[in-house]
């Protein structure tokens, strides 16, 4: 290591854990996949609800109806609060503690999102519980984090 003025050392910069890897990764897919969808589906508003009529008549789904009535507001929004999501667990994956608050924030706007676009009376109890689980493991790491 080269010496700094003084004969001192610089520190060398933190390896990134396992567990944050791995939970930046899932970020990457899942918020890759839900801003690709989100998209398409706004764009093709019509033959989504087309397809979603068909599968109603196959399938007995509970929230097909909702879904339907849906607007290309709520899936342009989700996409663009995945979107937040990425570009936090960006961040983390570079060890940059503002990736937290980024992805934080995005986690609360997309369980407050069916609230307000889909009226819905209120949060989804699986959308709180895997998002909490993330936020936590994620702030586990923020000592690391510059």
């Amino acid at each position: 290591m080269e010496e700094l003025p003084g004969g001192s050392t610089p520190s060398p910069a933190p390896k990134r854990p396992v567990l944050l890897t791995v939970l930046c990764s899932l970020t990457f897919l899942g918020s890759g996949l839900n801003i690709a969808s989100g998209l398409m589906i706004a764009l093709f508003i019509e033959p989504f609800r087309v397809v979603l009529g068909n599968i109603e008549k196959t399938f007995d789904l509970p929230g097909m109806e909702i879904l339907k009535a849906a607007t290309p507001g709520f899936f342009f929004s989700t996409a663009l609060f995945y979107a937040l999501s990425l570009t936090g667990a960006i961040l983390m994956w570079k060890l940059k503690k503002a990736g937290f608050h980024f992805y934080t924030i995005a986690q609360i706007l997309l369980i407050l999102a069916p609230m307000y676009f889909l009226k819905m009376p209120g949060p989804s109890l699986l959308d709180i519980i895997l998002s909490g689980i993330f936020i936590i493991l994620y702030s586990l790491h923020l000592k690391i984090m510059t």
